[in-house]
């Protein structure tokens, strides 16, 4: 008797190092159960230190890819990465809604942990308008301020998640990793079509090894959907998936810098 694949489908960069971006969506995906498909945005020349070079890839190859994987299976959700330019935010945006792709998971890579915008002003308009045809975004707080246009703290964050949801019409995962450092992480769920706030608490980790976080966190919500579960529970477990990776890679060493989580706990 045969049975079908929980396929998500990734769209964003490659990291050379493996720790971010493509590489670590599909580590994630592939750790929580799912099937994961690609379609690469740019070529990164990078690793546990930083970034060296990225190579944007043409935007008419970008769509073809698209095309490719969405003529032929079925998603059960898709996680988008960072998108460098307007011209590509439009084109995956389009092809996406082209296909009827409703479950889409964006985490909106703008800044860069040094705190370099990695957009300019017009791909970050671009991207904006492109937040209300998502299903989830999950900003870290540096990001939910460029947003929201305001500055976030602990007092402030849950009336900040549903501000954002209600601004940009989705709901939202605010991440609290940028917030006061405590023994305990605080994320925020606001789920815009319900209207309700979920606090997610996890103990804080400290560790180097933090590089690619955000990617596998959405990745892993993805998963988590395409698998049938409701917003909620997607994320409540994609978060503790997240936390348990991070302390199963806390005392790993690979290469000089930040090194990844442990995707797969071993």
């Amino acid at each position: 008797m045969s049975s079908t694949y929980s396929s998500v489908l990734t769209i964003a960069g490659s990291d050379s190092s493996g720790g971010a971006g493509i590489q670590a969506d599909i580590k994630s995906i592939s750790a929580n159960g799912g099937y994961a498909a690609t379609v690469i945005t740019a070529s990164t020349a990078q690793n546990t230190q930083g970034v060296t070079d990225i190579h944007p890839l043409p935007v008419a190859h970008i769509v073809k890819q698209l095309e490719a994987v969405l003529d032929d299976i079925d998603f059960g959700a898709v996680k988008i990465g960072m998108l460098h330019s307007s011209e590509v935010i439009e084109a995956v945006q389009n092809t996406l809604a082209k296909y009827n792709i409703d479950k889409i998971i964006l985490d909106p890579v703008m800044i860069a942990t040094s705190g370099s915008r990695l957009m300019d002003e017009h791909a970050i308009e671009s991207l904006k308008k492109f937040l209300p045809h998502t299903y989830l975004i999950t900003p870290n707080v540096p990001e939910a301020e460029v947003l929201i246009g305001h500055s976030i703290s602990l007092e402030n964050v849950a009336h900040s998640a549903k501000e954002l949801g209600e601004k940009y019409q989705t709901s939202v995962l605010l991440k609290g990793g940028h917030l006061e450092f405590s023994d305990e992480m605080t994320d925020t769920l606001y789920n815009y079509q319900t209207k309700q706030i979920t606090t997610i608490k996890n103990k804080a980790i400290e560790t180097n090894n933090t590089h690619g976080t955000g990617c596998s966190l959405s990745s892993s919500i993805a998963t988590f959907i395409a698998l049938g579960e409701n917003l909620e529970s997607a994320t409540l477990k994609g978060c503790d998936y997240l936390n348990t990776a991070i302390e199963k890679g806390k005392d790993k060493v690979l290469g000089k810098g930040h090194g990844p989580v442990n995707h797969f706990g071993i």
